[in-house]
């Protein structure tokens, strides 16, 4: 394959091909780390064509079927014993190899946003009969962190470490909130260590933290009426979703710093003569402290009730649950942030350079491309993302990284970031991203003492708060498997 080039046949799932198994499992001596590391090279084409899948698929959260099946094939093909449909989601799964202590646990993600189809061109253009793209870099995520996961199982089959290995397969980060009924369901009981990593503009590694963050959608139901010829018979359903935003836009006057409440109207009607009798939006709360993002709802929920109550129609609330903010792990944070640094080495060719000069010529704040080469300590900082990341945090010592798998400047959730993802510009951060997993594993596996001090830091830090961890669920909600559907229909 050529650089940039993106394939265009899914690759069947029956026929997925461990490269280097065979050899690996036949080893007369333990691997050594380099070794390990080694065998994330072999597979190289084969993770690369998993992740173009992905991209390709690029399927909506709660709704990837064939991603997460995709992922799940090769992992059970080398050996790892899979549980599919867990926490009664059907695209989450548990994949295990080996047994005994410590375990540690990768994540992979494989959903996709919508709105954001995107060919890998360095233009706007969105794919012919896609509405959804991996702005998010979420096929890169889950192929690395599968193909990180096959490492270590390489390692721990030639007797080179000791333990179990976990990849969890985690739909719906994207307002989904997968990872939370995972939690809430057990599935991180008896973890020691959790793995995590995110697509970025940028190499960063340190203890970061970031925003809690709580989903709802708000449906309005009154009385159509034709417009003009009797509007006094019609109680419109867009007033009481407009009203409830005017509400809400007053709210941010008095709430405190760092809040965030956004929004967007998914249904408001299909006349402008006709009163409409149903209409909904969808809102975010966002705050650093999930306990002040939960009384933001509250207060959210009180807006939504007064719009109902002044325009006499009737009030619905989808409430989609939430995300904690990340607990940072500064013990494991030194761990990732010096196995990043080692192992960086993302190189642009003349091509992909031409390709990202191009990417940034529509870009509102490009920064020099040979930042691909550097790595960022982001200990301390608080950034405005939420992830569902957070929730295992406060259960597990958690660490991640960011790779640089998009031009740098280019921003999250855009198209910038899906083309990018679609040539070997993500290609080259998506094998960083799993020799740094691998490589951390590694440490981890070999240094129990690390692992226990990173348990005793998490049981610091919560102890040093009143606020205890409880999902940001209603009793006995479901998974919300239809999030991403539209009103009445797909």
């Amino acid at each position: 394959m050529t650089h940039l080039q993106v394939s265009g046949m899914a690759v069947v799932l029956a026929q997925v091909v461990c490269l280097g198994s065979a050899a690996i499992a036949a080893a007369a001596e333990p691997l050594d780390k380099a070794a390990m590391l080694r065998t994330i090279e072999a597979r190289a084409d084969e993770t690369w064509r998993a992740a173009l899948d992905l991209w390709e698929w690029a399927e909506p959260g709660y709704q990837e079927t064939r991603s997460a099946e995709r992922l799940a094939v090769i992992l059970e093909a080398r050996g790892f014993r899979v549980t599919r449909g867990v926490a009664d989601i059907p695209t989450a799964f548990v994949a295990t190899f080996g047994r005994g202590e410590p375990v540690l646990g990768i994540l992979a993600e494989y959903d996709a946003l919508p709105g954001l189809s995107q060919q890998a061109v360095p233009e706007r253009r969105p794919r012919e009969g896609g509405g959804y793209g991996h702005a998010c870099g979420h096929h890169l995520f889950g192929a690395a962190s599968v193909a990180a996961a096959l490492a270590v199982a390489d390692a721990l089959e030639s007797g080179a470490l000791a333990g179990t290995v976990k990849l969890y397969g985690t739909p719906a980060e994207e307002g989904g909130s997968a990872k939370v009924f995972m939690a809430r369901a057990g599935l991180f009981e008896g973890v020691d260590a959790v793995l995590h990593w995110h697509p970025a503009d940028r190499n960063a590694a340190g203890d970061p933290t970031n925003m809690a963050r709580v989903a709802a959608k708000f449906r309005f139901h009154g009385r159509s009426a034709h417009a003009a010829a009797s509007p006094e018979l019609g109680r419109s359903a867009l007033d009481g979703v407009e009203l409830m935003n005017h509400a809400a836009q007053l709210l941010r006057e008095h709430t405190p710093d760092r809040t965030r409440i956004h929004h967007v109207i998914t249904s408001g009607g299909g006349a402008p003569n006709v009163v409409p009798d149903f209409a909904e939006v969808f809102y975010y709360v966002r705050h650093p402290d999930a306990a002040v993002a939960r009384d933001l709802y509250r207060r959210l929920l009180l807006c939504a009730e007064g719009a109902a109550t002044a325009t006499e129609t009737e009030l619905e609330i989808e409430y989609l649950g939430g995300t904690h903010n990340i607990v940072p792990n500064d013990t494991l944070a030194r761990v990732s942030l010096r196995n990043l640094r080692e192992l960086v080495d993302i190189r642009y060719d003349d091509l992909e350079r031409e390709f990202a000069q191009r990417l940034q010529d529509t870009l509102e704040r490009p920064r020099p491309l040979e930042d691909i080469a550097n790595v960022h300590d982001e200990s301390g900082q608080t950034s405005s993302g939420s992830t569902d990341v957070g929730d295992v945090s406060w259960l597990v010592p958690t660490t991640g990284v960011d790779v640089a798998t998009w031009v740098p400047g280019t921003p999250a959730h855009s198209w910038q970031a899906v083309a990018a993802g679609g040539t070997t510009i993500g290609r080259q951060g998506m094998l960083l991203a799993a020799r740094t997993l691998a490589a951390v594993a590694w440490d981890l596996f070999r240094d129990p003492e690390t692992i226990a001090a990173a348990r005793a830091e998490l049981e610091r830090r919560l102890a040093g708060t009143e606020y205890r961890y409880q999902p940001l669920l209603e009793l006995g909600q479901p998974p919300p498997l239809d999030y991403r559907k539209a009103p009445g229909g797909e």
